[in-house]
């Protein structure tokens, strides 16, 4: 009966994993969401791995020659439990397959915490009881809140955890 098992990959070389065990014959699966990246004044969306260097991999471990999935470029090891390979728990992988779109990218559903131009204060660290607006999220754990300083506003990014809606 053929589940679901984790592959590790080489840092960066998840792609490149997926490829070779495809060639392989085995059904591989690299779930992917957009990502924000931020480079020379410029911020663009791009897909990047759910799970930076994992990959997962169905197979029947009874039938399917698996220990050659350790010598396959871009992969370090197969995720074990003593000599065999340890299974997802069932449901796992087909929940993250359901929040797939119609371009293969998982939907993550944050919505953002605070309205744009609510009122927040900031509860911890350097800019402890500073209060701003809320600009937009980041990514999941950290904000952007305009702050006055200086007499002109300043987007300071801060953990999503250390702001608290403005009473």
């Amino acid at each position: 009966m053929k589940r679901w098992y984790v592959v590790h990959t080489h840092t960066g070389g998840e792609r490149l994993a997926m490829i070779n065990l495809e060639r392989q014959g085995l059904d591989a699966y690299l779930p992917q969401y957009l990502k924000r990246r931020r480079h020379a004044r410029r911020t663009e969306w791009i897909p990047a791995p759910l799970f930076p260097g994992y990959l997962f991999v169905a197979m029947d471990v009874d039938t399917e020659r698996w220990r050659a999935i350790h010598s396959t470029v871009g992969v370090r090891y197969l995720v074990c439990h003593g000599e065999w390979p340890a299974p997802v728990p069932a449901g796992i992988v087909e929940a993250v397959q359901a929040r797939q779109d119609e371009n293969g990218l998982v939907a993550l559903d944050t919505p953002p915490p605070f309205e744009k131009g609510e009122m927040v204060r900031i509860t911890a660290g350097a800019l402890r009881d500073q209060v701003g607006l809320f600009d937009c999220a980041t990514d999941n754990e950290r904000i952007i809140v305009l702050l006055e300083l200086l007499g002109r506003h300043v987007k300071v990014r801060v953990p999503l955890d250390a702001v608290r809606v403005y009473a």
